[in-house]
């Protein structure tokens, strides 16, 4: 019988030790099993007077730790119109999806979650948490300290009216624990936002069916603190709270980022 070549050999060794190898290495599904599934996409939605790029140092350290994550644009055109917007977001997501909203957004997110049943986790980042038949502005006002009502300016278009934040008044309502070489772009490049939004009432709460996850600032001058707390009470939320101003994904990003990965391992 011929034998075989040693350059033969060593090719079959190599084919057979590669074979080897690859029967090792556990597939993509059945690494995801041991970690227990999936992990969930986050999606990160902005509130007014802002827009996603508030959810820049959040974003890098969830992308370091493996999540994918959207940050949309939100309208800002009030609730009948961003809401069915960010359900549409959510709608052409695949797999289980963790919806963080700050301020005005925990609004969006609490009526563009409903019925969309991948959404598995809220995560509230001082924001607003409404309930069903409910308005911002009464909220706003149920508890004292906001600065909102005496810092914004009135802005007409055609078909509605533009609420922004003044310049001389927007570090002190809005982000007063971060430099002011910073809210100064802030405020040269926000996002206003339709003043319907404060009367625009709430048509479904999602955080009845779906369990949330919530930060209170403290120092915040936006929505009052005690607000914050009896909203996520309400709620029945996993709360956290920390000496921050309206944007602590800005001020104190590394906390906010905890936040939603315990959201998103809880779930899991």
């Amino acid at each position: 019988m011929k034998s075989a070549s040693p350059r033969r050999l060593l090719l079959t060794s190599a084919a057979a030790g590669l074979a080897a190898a690859l029967l090792a290495v556990p597939s993509a599904s059945s690494a995801a099993s041991a970690e227990g599934g999936v992990k969930p996409t986050i999606v990160l939605v902005h509130g007014g007077f802002a827009d996603a790029s508030g959810w820049t140092d959040v974003i890098e350290r969830l992308q370091a730790d493996g999540y994918k994550t959207i940050a949309p644009a939100n309208p800002l055109r009030g609730l009948p119109v961003d809401a069915p917007y960010i359900t549409s977001v959510l709608k052409s997501i695949e797999g289980p999806i963790v919806l963080v909203g700050h301020s005005y957004g925990g609004a969006v997110i609490t009526n563009a979650a409903v019925g969309v049943d991948n959404v598995k986790a809220l995560v509230y980042i001082a924001a607003f948490v409404p309930d069903e038949g409910e308005q911002l502005g009464a909220l706003i006002n149920k508890y004292p300290g906001t600065e909102i009502p005496a810092s914004v300016k009135e802005v007409p278009y055609p078909g509605g009216v533009d609420l922004y934040l003044r310049p001389d008044r927007f570090r002190a309502a809005f982000a007063a624990d971060l430099p002011a070489s910073t809210t100064r772009l802030m405020q040269a490049t926000q996002r206003p936002f339709a003043a319907s939004s404060f009367t625009d009432t709430t048509t479904g709460a999602a955080w009845h069916t779906i369990p949330s996850w919530a930060l209170v600032a403290k120092e915040d001058k936006a929505i009052p603190p005690a607000l914050e707390r009896y909203m996520y009470k309400r709620a029945r939320s996993t709360v956290y709270e920390t000496a921050a101003s309206h944007v602590p994904m800005m001020s104190q990003p590394r906390l906010v980022t905890r936040i939603i990965k315990d959201a998103a391992q809880a779930v899991d």
